[in-house]
């Protein structure tokens, strides 16, 4: 499946700058939106879609480290680039820390921009690829049986199959087809492999 086209979400609430980050980004084959602040932004029904904001710091009414806040606590993760004329280090640092991308001055050359944006698609597109993964796990996950799931969770503890039996109530041979379905439904080519699948997924501490 074709991957999404990206768009890069634009929002400042100077019209100028707006329509020159637009202009330049769009010279260079880029998809570009525009917002003049951050509420329009929030408001616009945006699909999802692969990209990143290009976000002003410093706005009327909700400002870019607000709107930073608010997307995180709404477990939208499109990765942000800050630009601002009036930085300082604590601002810069509190951006970063909550996982900004890119912290630009006003003015800034443009493959500083360019650079900062191909860090951010890179970034945002493996964030999609391993939530794809994830969700491709727990759908595994989810079509075991209870009983399938409590073995799940022993098997990748390293217990013996007779040890399971023995914790479970039920006898080494039906363990054994339980760990063979799981591995089916799991899609595990080895033990190892299904470890891991157990520690993506939390199994270890949430199956116990």
């Amino acid at each position: 499946m074709k991957e999404a086209e990206p768009t890069l979400f634009v929002i400042d609430d100077d019209e100028s700058i707006r329509e020159a980050l637009k202009d330049l980004l769009e010279s260079v084959g880029l998809r570009v939106e525009t917002f003049a602040s951050a509420p329009e932004f929030l408001q616009s029904r945006l699909s999802d879609v692969p990209g990143c904001l290009i976000l002003d710091v410093r706005m009327p009414g909700l400002s870019g480290l607000d709107l930073q806040r608010e997307m995180a606590d709404a477990n939208i993760r499109t990765p942000i680039i800050f630009m601002t004329g009036h930085g300082d280090i604590p601002m810069t640092v509190r951006a970063m820390k909550a996982g900004a991308v890119e912290f630009l001055t006003k003015p800034f050359r443009d493959q500083d921009l360019l650079d900062a944006i191909q860090l951010a698609l890179g970034r945002d597109r493996v964030a999609r690829q391993e939530q794809a993964q994830t969700t491709d796990l727990r759908s595994r996950f989810d079509s075991l049986t209870p009983r399938e799931s409590e073995v799940f969770a022993l098997v990748v503890t390293g217990l013996l199959n007779k040890q399971m039996a023995l914790q479970l109530g039920t006898s080494e041979v039906t363990i054994k087809r339980h760990r063979h379905q799981v591995m089916q439904k799991m899609r595990a080519d080895s033990f190892a492999d299904l470890v891991r699948m157990a520690e993506k997924l939390g199994i270890p501490e949430t199956k116990r």
